[in-house]
């Protein structure tokens, strides 16, 4: 990975809407100057594998968004995946369902993939964790489903929010599976020449 030197005059643009991605980069002593989240076409490619479609999606984020010369932009893009299927965000209700029952008692992958732009180089980096569901019952799904904390989440769940007592285990990075791994993305954005858990003007 080609690492450019260490410049506190950058500022960093954060290439999406998701305030969970925003509160991990504070946890790096990051706020970013702005927020650019490109509006670009996530449709699945057919015969596309999950680890494929959201390293290509990262990258195409990451590219849509302009930027100036002392701007990096840090993007990222996460799935889940059930065996090839890919899990977007459930359309409605009926579709969150569907993808809970689907999850019910088995293992799964969280995929995210970021890309970080500084003027013309671009760096990538993927991390996949296993997630595994207990056996849910009735009960827990339509409890689940009128917290609505399903809406706009890969896979029709949150590990953070109330879909945690789901979980019983983990292999992999939490903040992956939350949406941004921190460990990769502070070892990207230093290579990017920005500096990590500096002091905030």
């Amino acid at each position: 990975m080609t690492t450019q030197p260490s410049d506190a005059s950058l500022k960093l643009v954060l290439g999406s809407g998701s305030p969970r991605r925003l509160e991990l980069l504070a946890q790096l002593g990051l706020a970013p100057s702005a927020i650019r989240p490109p509006d670009i076409d996530e449709d699945v490619r057919k015969g596309e594998l999950p680890r494929d479609y959201v390293k290509r999606i990262a990258a195409e984020k990451v590219a849509a968004v302009e930027a100036a010369a002392d701007e990096v932009v840090l993007c990222a893009d996460t799935t889940v995946a059930l065996g090839r299927r890919i899990m977007g965000k459930p359309a409605d209700a009926g579709e969150a369902a569907q993808f809970l029952y689907a999850l019910s008692g088995r293992r799964h992958k969280v995929i995210t993939a970021i890309a970080v732009k500084r003027g013309a180089q671009v760096w990538t980096k993927d991390v996949q964790s296993t997630v595994a569901f207990k056996q849910l019952s009735d009960a827990d799904v339509n409890a689940y489903l009128a917290s609505n904390d399903w809406r706009g989440k890969a896979g029709g769940y949150a590990i953070q929010g109330p879909a945690g007592a789901f979980i019983p285990w983990i292999n992999g990075s939490y903040t992956g599976i939350v949406g941004l791994p921190l460990t990769e993305t502070a070892g990207i954005l230093t290579a990017a020449g920005m500096p990590i858990h500096r002091e905030q003007t």
